[in-house]
């Protein structure tokens, strides 16, 4: 896509010229992880891009398409870090499966967008066929990791990957918000925190 060089640029301005659609995906990161998703808006990015509020319109329709982009972003990225936190972590199934869960914790208060993005809610309604691909690879590498770990009927399976992100995104949420504060945890601490969990889970009975 063509670069928006139609807004008057000043001295210090963070967008000069270059892909601004890039530039409104990787702002809108800054400003989840800052402000989580319930405020979010078009216009909060525009601003701290120091660009007029109409220019991400030029490629973004509106709030939910520009949150789409950001959200197929994220899964692409969430399944790359579980991705390679899974082979760092060795040949042990059920350690892979728990690296899953420490690398959600790291990447959803790093970059502010978890399952609570990539699934938000309204835009399954837009039928966006890149996202709908994202999140389907994010799911499937996780339930893989899940198969690895033991023989189980299909549901089980299933629910062994609904209780992983349940728990490594309460983590995270609970962190993001200060819960784990006056305990001076690191997100080290509360990533380990968050494999142990998932582990115990995974280990067969």
């Amino acid at each position: 896509m063509a670069a928006d060089t139609t807004d008057n640029q000043r001295p210090g301005r963070r967008y000069h010229h270059g892909d601004l659609p890039a530039a409104l995906i990787r702002t809108s990161f800054e400003l989840l992880a800052e402000h989580g998703l319930a405020a979010f808006s078009v216009a909060q990015v525009a601003r701290r891009l120091d660009i007029s509020t109409a220019a991400p319109y030029r490629h973004f329709s509106d709030r939910s398409h520009l949150l789409a982009a950001v959200a197929t972003t994220a899964a692409r990225e969430l399944a790359d870090a579980i991705r390679t936190a899974a082979a760092g972590a060795g040949a042990d199934p059920v350690d892979r499966f728990a690296a899953a869960a420490a690398a959600y914790v790291r990447f959803a208060v790093s970059r502010g967008a978890g399952f609570n993005v990539i699934y938000a809610a309204g835009l399954q309604e837009l039928h966006d066929q890149a996202l709908a691909d994202a999140g389907r690879q994010l799911m499937d590498l996780l339930i893989a990791l899940a198969e690895d770990t033991g023989e189980r009927p299909k549901r089980d399976r299933l629910r062994l990957v609904e209780n992983l992100i349940v728990l490594a995104h309460g983590y995270a949420t609970l962190y993001h918000d200060g819960f784990f504060a006056r305990g001076r945890y690191s997100l080290d601490d509360i990533a380990a925190r968050a494999s142990q969990a998932s582990r115990e889970l995974a280990t067969p009975r």
